[in-house]
C-alpha cells in the first residue's frame, strides 16, 4: 500500500512554471476592461506559450492533444489556474469548454469531432452549454421543457434556456432538449450541436447577476438568456444516442467538480494571502492586527478550511483516477458544497480585515466575494449535494433489531458480563 502526499519532481517543476506565469501575465489582464475580440487578441500568445510548454488542454488524452495527466495532477493545475478567472482560458482548459470537448471526445462523431471539437480544442472556436431553463429547477435536469421533435431525419427545436455561460461569445452550444416526454425520467432528453448563427436561436441578452450587475455585451464570462424557436437541424447534430442526455451531461460533471474546487482553492489561497499580509502592517489600538486574537483566529481557521478542503478533494481526485467517477460520488459532493463554503468564508474574513478598503473595488476581493456567491449554486445548489452525501452515508446503515442504540450501555454491561464471566468469577474469587 502507497500513501503518497509529495508530487513528481518534473511535474513539480511545472507547477512552479505555472504559478509564475499566472501571477505575472494573467493577473495584470484582470485590471483591463476588454472586449472578447480583444481579450483573444491578447491572450493568444499566452497560449501560444502554454502550448509550447505542452500544458495546453490537459484534460483531454493526448490523441486529442492533451496530456493525459488524470484528476490528481489536473487538480493541481487548476488550483494555480483557478487564482485569476482568466487562468483557464490561457491554458485551454476552461469551463464549460472542457466539459463539451469531454463530451464531444466521448460520444462524437467522427464528423462532429472534427468539425466542433478539432477547433474547440485548439482555441479557434468556443462554446456553451443550454441546460438550465427560466422556469424549471436547475437542480432537477429530469423536469427539462425544451423540445426536440423528429422532422424527417432532422430535428426542430423549441425552447427557452435560462444562465447559459458564455452564450453570447461562443460559437455553438450543446443544447439538452426532451425527445420523448413518456419515456422513464432519466431516458427523456437528448443532446445537439448547435450552431450559434443557426435561424431560430436567439441569445436574447447577458443576464445582469450579483457577480456582474452591468454586464458589457461581449465580454467574457457572461450568463445569457436564449430562446429556441422553431431552430431545425440535420441527422448530424445529435449527439450520441436518442435519450442519452442525462447520461451524457453526467460524463462531464463529477471531474469538473473536482476542477471547480480546486479552482476555489485557488482564490481561497489568493485571499488569504491578503488576509494575512494586511495583517503585517494595519496598525490599529496599539499594535498590529496580526497581534490580535481574532485576526490569529481568521488566520488560522482560514488556513485550516483550506488544507481540509485540499486533501478533500485530491482524494476524490485520486478515487476518480483509480475507480471511475461513480465510485467517488460522496467525496465529489463532499467537496462541492464544503468548497462552496470555505471559499465564501475566507473571502469574507479577508474582507473584513481590510475594512472599506476591501469592500471596495480597489482590491479584487470584492468581485471574488460577489463570484463565490455561485459557487453554491452552480453544478447543484448545496442543499442537493448534502442530501447525496447524507443518503450515501446513510446506506452504510441499517436499524438495530430491537430498535436498541448498538452502543446502549446497559445492554452491553450485560454482553460484557456473560463474555468474560469466567474472568469475573476469578475475581470475585480474590475478594
Amino acid at each position: 500500500m502507497t500513501w503518497e502526499f509529495s508530487t513528481d519532481p518534473v511535474f513539480q517543476k511545472k507547477l512552479d512554471w505555472m504559478r509564475e506565469f499566472v501571477r505575472n501575465q494573467v493577473w495584470p489582464l484582470e485590471t483591463l476592461q476588454l472586449t472578447w475580440p480583444q481579450l483573444r487578441h491578447v491572450i493568444a500568445p499566452l497560449q501560444q506559450e502554454v502550448k509550447a510548454r505542452e500544458l495546453w488542454a490537459a484534460h483531454l488524452d493526448p490523441e486529442l492533444g492533451g496530456q493525459g495527466y488524470g484528476q490528481v495532477k489536473l487538480g493541481l493545475m487548476h488550483e494555480i489556474l483557478g487564482s485569476s478567472p482568466l487562468g483557464p482560458l490561457v491554458f485551454g482548459c476552461q469551463a464549460p469548454d472542457s466539459g463539451n470537448a469531454e463530451i464531444l471526445a466521448a460520444v462524437g462523431t467522427e464528423e462532429q469531432k472534427l468539425r466542433w471539437l478539432e477547433p474547440l480544442l485548439a482555441g479557434a472556436m468556443y462554446s456553451s452549454f443550454a441546460l438550465t431553463e427560466p422556469d424549471n429547477a436547475g437542480a432537477d435536469p429530469t423536469n427539462l421543457t425544451t423540445t426536440a421533435v423528429r422532422d424527417g431525419a432532422g430535428w426542430v427545436l423549441n425552447g427557452h434556456k435560462w444562465f447559459i455561460s458564455n452564450a453570447s461569445t461562443s460559437d455553438f452550444m450543446i443544447v439538452v432538449a426532451v425527445t420523448d416526454p413518456s419515456a422513464p425520467r432519466h431516458r427523456r432528453t437528448s443532446q445537439f450541436v448547435v450552431p450559434i448563427g443557426a435561424p431560430g436561436l436567439d441569445v436574447v441578452r447577458d443576464i445582469a447577476s450579483m457577480e456582474n450587475p452591468r454586464p458589457i455585451e461581449n465580454t467574457y464570462g457572461s450568463h445569457c438568456e436564449v430562446l429556441l424557436t422553431d431552430v431545425r437541424l440535420g441527422p448530424e447534430a445529435l449527439l450520441g444516442n436518442i435519450g442519452d442526455g442525462f447520461l451524457i451531461s453526467q460524463k462531464r460533471l463529477g471531474p469538473g467538480r473536482i476542477h471547480h474546487s480546486m479552482r476555489w482553492i485557488g482564490q481561497a489561497r489568493r485571499a488569504f494571502d491578503m488576509l494575512c499580509e494586511r495583517a503585517t502592517y494595519r496598525y490599529a489600538h496599539g499594535s498590529v492586527l496580526a497581534d490580535k486574537q481574532t485576526v490569529r483566529n481568521w488566520i488560522a481557521d482560514s488556513a485550516a478550511e483550506i488544507q481540509a478542503l485540499e486533501l478533500m478533494t485530491l482524494q476524490a481526485a485520486w478515487k476518480i483516477d483509480e475507480y471511475g467517477s461513480a465510485a467517488a460520488r460522496k467525496e465529489i459532493a463532499l467537496i462541492k458544497y464544503y468548497g462552496a463554503k470555505t471559499l465564501h468564508d475566507v473571502i469574507d474574513r479577508a474582507i473584513q480585515v481590510h475594512g472599506s478598503l476591501g469592500y471596495s473595488s480597489d482590491l479584487p476581493l470584492e468581485s471574488m466575494y460577489r463570484a463565490a456567491r455561485a459557487a453554491r449554486l452552480y453544478d447543484g445548489p448545496d442543499e442537493v449535494h448534502r442530501e447525496s452525501v447524507a443518503r450515501l452515508c446513510l446506506r452504510e446503515y441499517e436499524a438495530p433489531a430491537d430498535n436498541r442504540p448498538s452502543e446502549h450501555v446497559p445492554t452491553r454491561r450485560q454482553q460484557a458480563k456473560a463474555r468474560y464471566a469466567d474472568v469475573l468469577a476469578e475475581f470475585a474469587g480474590q475478594s
